[in-house]
C-alpha cells in the first residue's frame, strides 16, 4: 500500500490516520473557475483552516495571504480549476510548511468521499469489507518476519494497520521474535498508518508502562494520550536490543514510532533522517470538486514536548538507507559479541562477523598471492582458473571466496571456511574451519 492513493480510503471514511502528502495520479476534468468560484473557493478553504487547523494563529496567517493575494489580482489569469488549486495549494503550504497539508481539484475523489459519507449501514459495511479484504490480501503490510543468524530478529512492514483488524498479525509476528536477543525492524517503506497499532508493536518492548506519545485536537480542545498496553498476549522481549531503520520515505506514524523509541531511548536508530509528517488529517470537500487535507490534530511528545513535523525524525548513526541493514546487523552482532559469555554463543557471534566484515568490505587478493595456494593437502584439493580459486575434496567442486588474504568462504557451504598457512612465502597446509568452532588442519602433499 502506497502513502497517497491507498490512504485515501481512510481519509474518505473520516479516519484521522497518519499519512503522507497530497497527491494525486489522475488527470481531472477539465473546469474552469470564474471570480466568484474563486471567491468562494479562498472564502471556505479560510473558514475550514480557521476552524479545524492545529494552530490558529497559522491558520489566520494563511487566510490573510490568500485573501491579499486574491484582492490584489493574482489569481486572476488563473481560470483553470486545476492551476488554480495547484497555486492556492502552494500558497497554504508557504506560510505553514505542513507536509500534510494540501488543497487539490479532484472532482472523482470528491464525489467518491461525499458518496462514501453519505452510504446508508449498508453500503457502509460492505465499503469497510472490501477495504478489510484488500489489506487482509497484503498480510496488513507485513512483508517478512526473520530470525537471522546470532538470534538477531528481523521485522518488515510498509504501514500501520488497525490494531482491531491487523493486530492478530502484528502478534504473530513479534511472538516468533519474542526470544530473540536482537530486533531489527524495517521501516525504510513505511508510510504511517493507525495509531492503535503503534501502541500494540510498542508494548512488547517495555516492562512497565510507558507514557509514548499525546495528540492535540485544537477543533474538540481534546487530548488523547497513548501509553503502552497493560497486556499483550505472549512474551515480551523486552530485553532485546532494538534496531530501526529509517529512510526519507519512511513517514508520519512509522515516524512517530521511531520517535517515541528514540526518546525513551528504547531504540537505536540507523538510516536517513525522516520525511517530517507529525500531523494526523481530515480531508474536507470544497465546492464539491476541491480537496482540502486539513491537519486536525497534532502529535505532543511526552518527553520533547513538541514533535518531528516539518524536520523529520534524525537517526543515531546516519548511514544512506540502502546500507542501513547490513549496518544494523553488524552492530547487533558487535553489541552480542561484547556481553557473550557462553563460549559456544561467542564462537557463532564471531563466525557471523567475520562474514559480515567480509560482506561489508570485500578484500582484493593480488593474483601472486593466490598463486601460492593451488596443490594438493591430502584429500583436499586447490586450483586456480582464469584468476578464482576453487576448492574440492571428495565431491563437487566450490569456489572460494575470500575474506582476507588468507581466510575464503566457501561458496555454497555456509558452514565451512578454508585457510591457508604460510611460511615463507609459501602454502604449507590447510585449515578446515567449521561454524560450530571445530578445526581440521591438512598439511600440503603435492
Amino acid at each position: 500500500m502506497t502513502k497517497t492513493s491507498a490512504r485515501w480510503i481512510l481519509l474518505s471514511m473520516a479516519v484521522l490516520a497518519l499519512c503522507a502528502p497530497l497527491v494525486f495520479s489522475q488527470a481531472p476534468e477539465a473546469m474552469s473557475v470564474d471570480a466568484a468560484k474563486r471567491q468562494a473557493i479562498v472564502d471556505e478553504v479560510s473558514t475550514l483552516l480557521n476552524k479545524n487547523y492545529i494552530f490558529g494563529d497559522v491558520a489566520k496567517k494563511i487566510e490573510d495571504l490568500v485573501r491579499g493575494r486574491l484582492k490584489n489580482g493574482d489569481y486572476d489569469k488563473m481560470t483553470d480549476a486545476q492551476a488554480f488549486a495547484e497555486a492556492l495549494s502552494q500558497d497554504l503550504l508557504s506560510v505553514s510548511k505542513d507536509k500534510h497539508m494540501g488543497f487539490a481539484y479532484a472532482p472523482v475523489r470528491a464525489a467518491e468521499i461525499i458518496r462514501r459519507r453519505s452510504q446508508n449501514e449498508d453500503e457502509a459495511k460492505a465499503a469497510r469489507e472490501r477495504a478489510l479484504a484488500a489489506e487482509k490480501r497484503d498480510n496488513f503490510g507485513f512483508r517478512k518476519v526473520e530470525r537471522l543468524g546470532g538470534n538477531i530478529g528481523y521485522l518488515d512492514f510498509r504501514f500501520f494497520a488497525s490494531a482491531g483488524e491487523a493486530g492478530g498479525t502484528a502478534i504473530a509476528a513479534l511472538n516468533l521474535l519474542a526470544y530473540c536477543d536482537a530486533i531489527i525492524i524495517d521501516l525504510r517503506q513505511n508510510g504511517g498508518g493507525d495509531p492503535s497499532q503503534i501502541q500494540l508493536i510498542s508494548s512488547y518492548f517495555f516492562p512497565e508502562p510507558a507514557h509514548l506519545n499525546d495528540l492535540y485536537y485544537r477543533a474538540a480542545d481534546k487530548m488523547e494520550n497513548y501509553w503502552t498496553l497493560p497486556y499483550v498476549p505472549g512474551p515480551k522481549p523486552v530485553n532485546a536490543d532494538l534496531y530501526i531503520l529509517t529512510s526519507h520515505d519512511t513517514f508520519s506514524g512509522a515516524e512517530e514510532f521511531s520517535y517515541n523509541m528514540k526518546n525513551l531511548k528504547r531504540a537505536t536508530l540507523i538510516g536517513e533522517t525522516t520525511g517530517g509528517g507529525a500531523h494526523p488529517t481530515d480531508a474536507m470537500i470544497v465546492q464539491e470538486k476541491f480537496i482540502l487535507r486539513v491537519p486536525v490534530a497534532r502529535a505532543i511528545n511526552p518527553i520533547t514536548k513538541t514533535n518531528w513535523e516539518g524536520t523529520g525524525v534524525t537517526p543515531d548513526i546516519q548511514v544512506p538507507a540502502p546500507q542501513a541493514f547490513d549496518r544494523a546487523y553488524a552492530m547487533a552482532l558487535e553489541k552480542l559479541a561484547a556481553k557473550a559469555t557462553d563460549p559456544e554463543a561467542k564462537s557463532e557471534l564471531a563466525w557471523i562477523i567475520t562474514g559480515q566484515k567480509a560482506k561489508l568490505n570485500p578484500p582484493q587478493v593480488a593474483e601472486k598471492i593466490l598463486k601460492m595456494y593451488p596443490g594438493v593437502y591430502g584429500e583436499r584439493k586447490v586450483f586456480l582458473e582464469k584468476g578464482v580459486l576453487y576448492y574440492q575434496r571428495t565431491g563437487p567442486k566450490y569456489r572460494l571466496v575470500p575474506m582476507t588474504e588468507t581466510l575464503f568462504a566457501v561458496e555454497g557451504l555456509n558452514y565451512f571456511r578454508l585457510e591457508f598457512v604460510v611460511m615463507d612465502g609459501k602454502a604449507t597446509s590447510v585449515v578446515g574451519l567449521y561454524d560450530n568452532g571445530e578445526r581440521d588442519s591438512s598439511p600440503r602433499t603435492k
